[in-house]
C-alpha cells in the first residue's frame, strides 16, 4: 500500500486548487504518484482518479471504466494515464447521470455534462496524443478533470435537489 499518499475528501483546501503542469524532470514522481493513484482508484472501486484526490497538486488522471460494485454498467475500457490533459472539443449533446466520487464518500450528484470530449494530453512516455472520448469515458474524463481545475460533482449539480446518498442511489434509483 502507498502510505505516503491517502485519500483526500471535501473540505480539504487541496481539492480547491488549479493543479500545476507535470514537467519532464517529474517524470518519475509523477509515475510514482500514478500507481498510488492507481492503487487507491481499485482499492476504493472507481473509475478515475485525478492527483489531487491524493493531495498532488499534479495535473495527472487516469481513467478506466470498468464494471464494479459503485459502477456496474461501466463499459470495459483499459486505465489510461493521462499527464497535462486539456479538453480541446466538447460534443453539442448534453446528458444528464448520476456520479460519485472517491473524494466525497457516501454522496451521488446529478451532472449535466457533454456527451464526447476531443482531448489532448501526454502519455507517461512524454508523447502528445490526441484522443475522442464518448459516453461514460467522456463523463469520467471530465469529472477527473474538474478535480485539476479545483471543482467537485457537487459544484456542478443543479440544485441540492440532484444530490443523495449512495444508499438512495443503490435502493431507489439504480434499481429503477
Amino acid at each position: 500500500m502507498p502510505t505516503d499518499f491517502q485519500i483526500v475528501e471535501l473540505g480539504d483546501p487541496r481539492l480547491r486548487e488549479l493543479a500545476k503542469p507535470v514537467h519532464a524532470e517529474q517524470m518519475a514522481y509523477a509515475q510514482e504518484v500514478a500507481e498510488a493513484m492507481a492503487y487507491w482508484m481499485k482499492e476504493r472501486g472507481g473509475v478515475g482518479i485525478a492527483a489531487p484526490q491524493i493531495g498532488v497538486s499534479l495535473q495527472m488522471m487516469i481513467i478506466a471504466s470498468r464494471p464494479n460494485n459503485r459502477y456496474p454498467d461501466a463499459p470495459e475500457m483499459e486505465p489510461m494515464l493521462m499527464l497535462n490533459p486539456e479538453p480541446k472539443t466538447f460534443s453539442d449533446r448534453l446528458v444528464s447521470l448520476w456520479e460519485g466520487c472517491l473524494s466525497v464518500p457516501g454522496v451521488r450528484g446529478k451532472v449535466t455534462r457533454p456527451d464526447a470530449v476531443g482531448v489532448e494530453y501526454m502519455d507517461q512516455s512524454g508523447q502528445s496524443r490526441l484522443i475522442e472520448l464518448k459516453g461514460f469515458p467522456a463523463r469520467i474524463f471530465l469529472h477527473e478533470y474538474d478535480h485539476l481545475i479545483g471543482k467537485t460533482f457537487v459544484d456542478r449539480v443543479a440544485s441540492v435537489q440532484d444530490l443523495v446518498t449512495d444508499k438512495v442511489y443503490f435502493e431507489q434509483i439504480l434499481s429503477t
